[in-house]
């Protein structure tokens, strides 16, 4: 089969599965903060649910990324899949017996499925060429946008059918994670064939030498364009989990809908996904450095709207919360793009795995810190020190800037 042929049919096998990735992920995003918040009764605990699931996705990053290099993108994809069908029945679990434990494992476990998702862009520039990479890239993130947007618009109605099994409104969300991520992984496993990264390894007759994390991460650290690749990748992820990860408790002061809820942070993952393919023109024509600096600004201006708006305030927090996804897009995309192409085709699955665990541990730490924030100060407060990290890697973008471009 022809790469071009090859290409055109992964690109459509990962958009459908990561469609199904982000009804399942995307809607226990809420869920999850309001749960933990709920059965502990502390709005400062709440962030310990995104903070479970993103050190998830960052303990998965690396075994995904050997998973990739021994067996390919297929074996791997399914393994993270399948641990989330196996963490939303955990975090079921939790919430009907209100077990913390059960609760924050569950949300742990469906942070593999985020991981699977996050290296599934990865897939889609195995056979890419360098001057349509970011915008192939793009098309799989973008394949995000209709399950990730619907995810958090089905709380209510998965809510319904949860008390149709006397289970808590709150835990229907991870009902809907466990079917569609048991899809996924079906769609990958009959669909994802040949693999794309065996296939690109076998033309570039790569088949001894792979490169370790720990080798991956010394060339990262001597390496300028991958080194700023990844700290925008994980700058802009930092700024959009911890912000997002505590709006629906700063909604929740004043007794907003879940509804409302739902629909704000529904906006906000159109931001993240539904302009990607933009994105990834911008990339290709502009440069990655030039996008990710638009990222940056973008990011900037979401924290003065997200963080000056009123908690029922829905029309500003959701403009807020759209630009803090978009200002992530950016980032993510280009920087994914300049990340795989500045290291060579055997280290890629281990540079791509520390970059997801660099990005993770990052977002866990912003949930983790975003929790005690808004529970000692405010949530504007909390937007302010998440714009301080944007704009530090923006001043210095600009001399770097001129360096590796």
């Amino acid at each position: 089969m022809p790469n071009t042929q090859l290409q055109h049919r992964v690109i459509r096998t990962l958009a459908s599965a990561q469609v199904l990735n982000g009804v399942g992920v995307a809607g226990t995003v809420a869920a999850g903060s309001l749960l933990v918040s709920s059965i502990t009764d502390s709005e400062t605990l709440a962030g310990l649910a995104q903070t479970s699931a993103v050190l998830g996705a960052a303990a998965l990053a690396l075994p995904l990324a050997r998973l990739t290099a021994r067996g390919g993108r297929r074996l791997a994809l399914s393994v993270g899949y399948i641990s989330g069908v196996i963490g939303s029945i955990f975090a079921i679990t939790g919430g009907a017996q209100r077990n913390l434990f059960f609760m924050l494992l569950g949300t742990f476990l469906v942070g593999a499925a985020s991981a699977a998702g996050y290296q599934a862009r990865f897939a889609a520039i195995d056979l890419a060429t360098k001057q349509s990479r970011a915008k192939q890239l793009s098309f799989v993130v973008w394949g995000s946008t209709i399950g990730a947007v619907a995810g958090p618009n089905l709380m209510d109605p998965s809510g319904n059918l949860a008390e149709l099994f006397n289970l808590p409104r709150l835990v229907g969300p991870y009902l809907v994670s466990a079917t569609t991520l048991l899809c996924a992984t079906v769609v990958i496993q009959i669909f994802l064939r040949p693999d794309p990264y065996l296939t690109a390894e076998k033309q570039a007759q790569v088949v001894q030498h792979k490169g370790s994390t720990k080798a991956a991460l010394s060339h990262i650290r001597s390496n300028p364009k991958a080194l700023f690749a990844i700290s925008a990748i994980a700058i802009g992820h930092v700024a959009m989990v911890s912000v997002m990860v505590m709006t629906p408790i700063h909604m929740k002061h004043v007794d907003v809908s879940l509804r409302i809820i739902g629909f704000v942070i529904s906006v906000h993952v159109l931001g993240m996904y539904a302009f990607s393919p933009l994105v990834g023109s911008l990339s290709d024509r502009l440069g990655r450095v030039r996008v990710i600096q638009i990222g940056l600004v973008i990011l900037l201006a979401s924290t003065v709207v997200a963080g000056s708006s009123a908690a029922d305030n829905a029309v500003q927090l959701g403009i807020g919360l759209f630009l803090l996804g978009l200002g992530w897009s950016c980032t993510l995309i280009a920087g994914s793009a300049y990340l795989s192409e500045s290291v060579s085709l055997e280290m890629r699955p281990a540079s791509q795995g520390a970059s997801d665990l660099v990005m993770n541990l990052s977002g866990a730490g912003g949930g983790a810190l975003a929790g005690v924030i808004i529970g000692s100060l405010s949530y504007g407060w909390l937007c302010l020190f998440a714009a301080i990290p944007v704009l530090f890697l923006g001043i210095k973008s600009v001399r770097i800037a001129r360096n590796v471009e």
